[in-house]
C-alpha cells in the first residue's frame, strides 16, 4: 500500500488568464478523515476534480494510492466520488441509477442493495429520482460513490440539503468508514460539523494557508475551528 491515499504535489491551475490554484502540495493519510476549507472561488472543486482525472493540472500532479487517476487500473476499488455535477437522470430509480454505477464499476450485483442500506434508501429505491429531496438525493449520490467498495472517498459539500439527523447521521457514517481503514477527503463550508468528525484540515485561497492535524490548528478549548479558519483567510491578500 502506498504511503498516502491522496498526495497532491506543486498542482498549479489555469483556466486562460486566471490563476485557480498556484503550486498546492498536501498529502492525506489512509484511514483519516480530511478536511478541505476555502472560501467561494479558492480552488477547492477545482482541486478536487484534479485529484479524480476530471481536469489536467497545467503543472504538478495529483496521486490516488501513488498513481495518477487515469492509470489506475480499477479506480473504483480506489477512490469513489460525489460533487456538484454528477447528476441524475431524474426518470429512473434510484436501484436502476445504482445498477448502472455498478455495471460502470464492475461491481457484483449483491452491491446494489448493500449500497441502499448503509445510506438508509432501501424503502426509496424504486421511487423516481426526481421526487427525491435534495438530502435525498445526497443520499444516493453517496452510494453511487460506494458502489465499487472504494478504499477513499472524495466528497464536495455532501452535508448540503441534509436535516440535523441526516447531518448526525453522515457524521456516523464517515467516522465508521474511516475506522475500517477507509479514507475521506471531504470540502464542505459547515465548519462546526467538520470539527466534530475531521483528523486533520487543508486550509486553501488559490494557495494552501494551512495542512496539519485539527488539534494543531485548534490548540486550546476556547478557539473553534470556525475562528481560527476566519484568522487564515482573512489574513491573506486577495
Amino acid at each position: 500500500m502506498h504511503k498516502h491515499a491522496i498526495e497532491v504535489r506543486g498542482v498549479t491551475k489555469r483556466f486562460g488568464g486566471r490563476l485557480a490554484v498556484d503550486d498546492l502540495s498536501f498529502a492525506v493519510p489512509h484511514g483519516s478523515i480530511v478536511g478541505l476549507l476555502g472560501p467561494n472561488g479558492a480552488g477547492k472543486s477545482t482541486t478536487l476534480r484534479t485529484i479524480v482525472g476530471l481536469l489536467a493540472p497545467t503543472s504538478g500532479d495529483a496521486l490516488i494510492d501513488g498513481r495518477p487517476f487515469a492509470a489506475l487500473e480499477n479506480p473504483a476499488v480506489h477512490v469513489g466520488v460525489h460533487m456538484d455535477g454528477f447528476g441524475f437522470e431524474g426518470a429512473i430509480t434510484a436501484r436502476r441509477h445504482l445498477e448502472i454505477s455498478r455495471l460502470a464499476a464492475g461491481a457484483p450485483r449483491g452491491r446494489v442493495d448493500e449500497v441502499l442500506d448503509e445510506v438508509g434508501l432501501t424503502d426509496d429505491a424504486r421511487r423516481r429520482v426526481k421526487t427525491f429531496s435534495t438530502g435525498m438525493a445526497q443520499r444516493l449520490g453517496l452510494a453511487a460513490a460506494l458502489i465499487g467498495s472504494p478504499r477513499t472517498l472524495i466528497l464536495d459539500e455532501p452535508a448540503n440539503g441534509l436535516d440535523p439527523d441526516g447531518i448526525r447521521w453522515l457524521r456516523g457514517f464517515l467516522r465508521r468508514f474511516a475506522e475500517r481503514g477507509g479514507t475521506v477527503l471531504v470540502a464542505s463550508h459547515q465548519l462546526a460539523e467538520l470539527e466534530q468528525v475531521v483528523d486533520q484540515v487543508i486550509v486553501i485561497k488559490r494557495r494552501v494557508l494551512f495542512a496539519g492535524r485539527l488539534q494543531d490548528l485548534v490548540t486550546s478549548d476556547a478557539e473553534s475551528l470556525e475562528s481560527k479558519y476566519f484568522d487564515l483567510v482573512e489574513g491573506t491578500q486577495t
